[in-house]
């Protein structure tokens, strides 16, 4: 069948005297089919120019087609309509690889077309053939720094197969030869070290199953590598013709009529995903997108994600075109998705060859990396609060926001809620908590982060959309400390002692706070005998605000005599006056002016420039007091472990102020 089929386009090109503007002049163009012409079958495949590198000596990470990209890759004679040209450059920056003689050419199609050119860049460099994304640079991270990892391209193709190094001296950057025969229509990954590719990468490799496992472990990072069957069982044996990663736990596999010959195969790997976890820890989430099979043309797997934007090329049929854009909106809520049609007879999209094949995605050197992978998932043991813990790359170099790092979360569908993460010590780690879930709670979540190179991101990118999701399993208590009695008012005295009493001026709970006030926040860490951890929140505190307390989280506002808060227990919502005593209002009056503290960050070493230092108290980010000195304006900070902290400093006349320094 494949060598009929072959026959037979060699004849219909022949007869219908094919002809395309190409570089070797007018002739028929091998380089428009993925098949071999007569002369590339007896022309060995591995180019004389590769140079096999030792494997990066940083860790790798070969990043993901959903993950922020600063451009997008194509060549000139053009593998797609301009329709699609002028889509690709509306809000990125699209680059042209294209021979010298033909830039000028390349520009005035795009100008009349109406491209916008302020976001196009052509990169001069002689190549075979339009598939950029088999050919094309494999970006890596290693450690912070952007590299290319460079392998022998599957085709005789000299000028392809000398891509990468074009591109490794335009961005100067490293390139690493791996010397693996591979092709990038046969690999896709999730950014966090998983991959697939079909069997075919192993017998281009002679069968040498261990070493295309260790080389793409060694220069990309790849560990799992899942090698599937080939379900099309055609000539091009390409993942991107059947399959596509949609986010680190989404698959999108195509879905053949249950007549099909195929069928059963489709449902093999289909069946396989479904049962294998993701790098988060759970099954994939395995969308079908339905084709007819046959000849009838339905690409829908061979799509390209860009940023915030999907571009899906179109088939035969209007119904199975609406079908797969809509499987393509419900897997990726948020994103734009782009139906492509191309009506070009000469680069038409085909099964096995669309838009996926014909572009490529450079990675943004810069952007800034959530790496959460203990995502908490399914139902969770009972415990007062769950640690959310994350590491935060940014890749540009630039400081991230310490403010910004945040978890977002609802608990039983109600409204999102925010916690501050803050560092753990260990490098680029960062933890906050989700609290105030009751037995039997669906929570949802996502965390965020930005940095000061104007980056952000989240996980899941879908955000509240299509957050991470657990369950807390049943418990008797009911609830995370929530209180279960009827509450009357809540005082705070000179000696900062906090207590709930009821109606009845019962004494049910005594705690002690630790009140850090600054620009008009307050941090209050509360120590109960209900919760043995103390906790630390920040709140912009109103009188009158409405909001839900837990046991060992409570809210004041300093300023004000006595008001009413609305507090949620589980017996209801009830009004509770709070009152604070005339000494603590006082506090707020007795600001300590004058003071300087230094370095900030700080490393062994912080001074205190005030000549009347009485005490200075420093407490980490949860609330917990973990050095007191008297009388003294250098501190030595070495023993604290890096992350933020708040430092109070008293003077003789017991003033006081707060100020917030970070440990590194």
């Amino acid at each position: 069948m494949k060598k009929y089929l072959f026959n037979l386009l060699t004849v219909i090109a022949l007869c219908c005297g094919l002809t395309v503007n190409a570089q070797e002049g007018n002739k028929l163009d091998w380089r428009k089919l993925h098949y071999l012409s007569e002369e590339e079958m007896h022309t060995p495949v591995r180019s004389i120019n590769f140079v096999e590198t030792d494997p990066p000596a940083g860790e790798p990470r070969f990043v993901a087609e959903f993950e922020p990209m600063q451009a997008v890759l194509i060549r000139y004679p053009l593998g797609i309509p301009y329709s699609v040209v002028r889509e690709l450059a509306e809000d990125c920056t699209l680059i042209t690889v294209v021979s010298s003689s033909y830039e000028s050419q390349a520009r005035s199609q795009y100008q009349s077309n109406g491209v916008n050119m302020d976001n196009c860049v052509f990169v001069n460099a002689p190549t075979d053939s339009y598939w950029v994304r088999d050919y094309g640079p494999w970006y890596i991270f290693e450690g912070r720094e952007p590299a290319i990892v460079d392998n022998v391209y599957n085709r005789p193709r000299p000028n392809d197969d000398n891509v990468s190094s074009v591109f490794a001296n335009y961005w100067n950057i490293p390139m690493y030869g791996m010397n693996l025969q591979h092709t990038g229509g046969n690999m896709m990954e999730d950014g966090r070290g998983h991959g697939v590719s079909d069997e075919l990468v192993v017998q281009e490799n002679g069968y040498n199953e261990v070493n295309v496992r260790n080389k793409m472990r060694d220069y990309l990072g790849i560990d799992p590598y899942h090698i599937t069957i080939d379900p099309q069982g055609d000539y091009i044996a390409h993942v991107d013709c059947w399959g596509k990663y949609l986010a680190p736990d989404k698959i999108l596999i195509a879905q053949l009529p249950q007549n099909n010959p195929q069928y059963a195969l489709y449902e093999q790997v289909a069946e396989y995903f479904e049962t294998t976890n993701c790098c988060w820890g759970y099954p994939y989430h395995v969308y079908r997108v339905q084709e007819p099979g046959g000849y009838t043309l339905a690409p829908y797997t061979n799509s390209l994600i860009l940023n915030n934007k999907v571009f899906v090329p179109l088939g035969d049929i209007a119904s199975y075109n609406q079908q797969a854009l809509a499987v393509y909106q419900e897997a990726m809520p948020g994103y734009e998705i782009i139906g492509c049609e191309n009506n070009d007879w000469s680069i038409g999209w085909e099964n096995t060859d669309a838009l996926h094949c014909r572009t490529r995605g450079v990675m943004d050197f810069d952007m800034l990396f959530v790496d959460h992978r203990d995502v908490v998932f399914g139902e969770q043991q009972w415990q007062d609060s769950i640690a959310i813990t994350s590491k935060f790359i940014a890749y540009s170099g630039q400081n991230l926001k310490q403010d910004s790092l945040l978890i977002y979360y609802r608990i039983d569908g109600g409204e999102y809620q925010v916690a501050h993460m803050t560092a753990t010590g260990n490098p680029d780690e960062y933890v906050g908590y989700i609290k105030g879930y009751v037995s039997l709670s669906e929570v949802d979540y996502y965390v965020f982060g930005a940095d000061e190179s104007g980056h952000r991101y989240q996980q899941p990118v879908f955000g509240e959309l299509d957050p991470h999701h657990f369950t807390m399993e049943e418990h008797e208590g009911g609830s995370s400390g929530l209180l279960t009695f009827d509450v009357d008012e809540i005082v705070i005295d000179e000696e900062q002692q906090f207590a709930i009493f009821n109606a009845t001026n019962e004494n049910l709970a005594a705690v002690t706070v630790n009140d850090i006030v600054e620009n008009n926040t307050s941090y209050l860490t509360i120590h109960t005998s209900v919760s043995t951890n103390p906790v630390s929140l920040p709140y912009t505190l109103q009188p009158g605000l409405s909001m839900k307390i837990c046991a060992e989280l409570a809210t004041i506002t300093k300023g004000f005599a006595e008001t009413s808060i609305s507090l949620f227990t589980s017996g209801g919502e009830q009004t509770v006056t709070v009152k604070i005593s005339g000494e603590l209002l006082g506090m707020d009056e007795n600001k300590l002016e004058n003071v300087n503290i230094y370095p900030n960050p700080m490393r062994n070493i912080l001074v205190i420039e005030n000549n009347e230092v009485k005490s200075v108290s420093i407490f980490n980010a949860i609330g917990q007091e973990v050095m007191f000195v008297e009388n003294r304006n250098e501190i030595n900070v070495e023993s604290l472990e890096n992350g933020l902290y708040f430092v109070r400093i008293t003077d003789n006349k017991n003033n006081s102020v707060v100020r917030k320094v970070v440990k590194r």
